[in-house]
């Protein structure tokens, strides 16, 4: 049995365990395998090439979003801090658990509770992730009213066996060992031009992409973004209702917008990566998930600020390496003045391809620690 501790911070944690998940069911197919997270079980149901035995617990707290571009600090210290005070309680439930189900290995991506639970159940433990939450914790001014916070934060971290580190990274000054591993990401393996019928939109114009992950924006001006004269702009959203690809009507360009929810695009047998690779480009926020999959499928990225978030300078300062990519501000976003930025990126030179096969990477990983075991 191999237990993920998913943080249930936004869909990227999950979907890239989500990616492991699948090697590992490639590789050994009766593996037993569970989930323990609060991110959305659907998204496992829908993306798991596999069975996946889903518990819904509160692994982590992470950080409290208002959307996807803006966070409330001092809620998400507070609610850390008073999580973090029953960790030695939570562990020993959790190890329990771990008993119960005859786990082999945990791997946490990025819940400190998974380590100090693995540690208590005498269970080996690897983490997975680019970032570690006491570093994202320690930026903000607010940390001094929790002084507790980042010891136990980091104390429950230093009893993993070791960290599976992945690019574009910050912290992990608390773990032992650390092993390199690539970007994990989605491969879309469908013809981008079938995905674009599907869909209803031109084949002749360039194709923009809406990811905004699962909190959203409020505000996005689809009734007047400029690129519309020249593009033809996807907005595909968890939030947005199921029904069949929908044309805005009420818009000057209605079939240069096309609403699409995350289960329409599954129930039509494609997944979500087919619409990053049919893209060529993608508004977003910076995040790991939609970066990495944009260097997979070859899709270039216009990206937006996202409040004070550590890893936002991180990811800012590497994805040149990865993906072609172009800064908008949220001023600019929200106005609907997103042409000059995509233009800008679609005449920008594709970096070298990157190594996207990490998820093959750690599944090997996890089966030779299991093979040991």
């Amino acid at each position: 049995m191999i237990v993920f501790y998913v943080s249930g911070h936004g869909f990227g944690h999950a979907s890239r365990d989500i990616e492991v998940i699948n090697a590992l069911a490639a590789r050994a197919p009766s593996l037993p395998i569970q989930a323990r997270t609060a991110a959305p079980r659907w998204l496992f149901d829908l993306t798991a090439r596999t069975r996946v035995d889903f518990h819904c617990i509160e692994a982590d707290t992470g950080l409290v979003q208002v959307d996807s571009l803006r966070i409330d600090i001092p809620e998400s210290i507070r609610r850390a801090t008073a999580f973090y005070a029953t960790l030695d309680r939570r562990a020993a439930e959790e190890a329990q658990a771990l008993l119960s189900a005859g786990t082999t290995l945990v791997v946490g991506d990025i819940p400190p509770l998974a380590f100090a639970a693995a540690d208590r159940a005498d269970v080996p433990s690897f983490a997975l992730a680019n970032f570690t939450w006491d570093w994202i914790y320690e930026e903000y001014d607010e940390i001094v009213d929790a002084p507790r916070l980042l010891p136990l934060v980091r104390a429950a971290y230093a009893r993993a066996h070791a960290a599976w580190r992945l690019p574009m990274w910050g912290g992990f000054e608390s773990f032992s060992q650390i092993v390199d591993v690539p970007l994990i990401a989605r491969h879309s393996h469908r013809d981008p031009v079938d995905v674009r019928r599907h869909l209803g939109v031109p084949l002749d114009r360039p194709l923009v992409l809406s990811s905004f992950g699962g909190f959203g924006v409020r505000g996005l001006p689809l009734d007047r973004v400029d690129c519309l004269a020249h593009c033809t702009l996807v907005v595909a959203e968890a939030t947005v209702a199921r029904s069949h690809p929908k044309h805005l009507e009420h818009l000057e360009h209605p079939t240069r917008v096309v609403q699409i929810s995350d289960a329409d695009i599954y129930d039509a047998g494609y997944r979500y990566e087919d619409l990053v690779a049919a893209a060529d480009v993608v508004m977003t926020k910076p995040g790991f998930g939609i970066i990495a999959e944009c260097a997979a499928n070859g899709t270039a990225l216009v990206y937006t600020s996202r409040g004070r978030f550590r890893e936002y300078d991180v990811l800012v300062r590497d994805m040149p390496r990865y993906v072609r990519c172009e800064f908008i501000s949220q001023e600019d976003l929200l106005a609907g003045h997103w042409w000059p930025a995509i233009e800008r990126v679609l005449s920008t030179p594709r970096p070298p391809k990157p190594p996207t096969d990490g998820a093959s990477v750690v599944a090997d990983l996890i089966l030779a620690q299991v093979e040991r075991t």
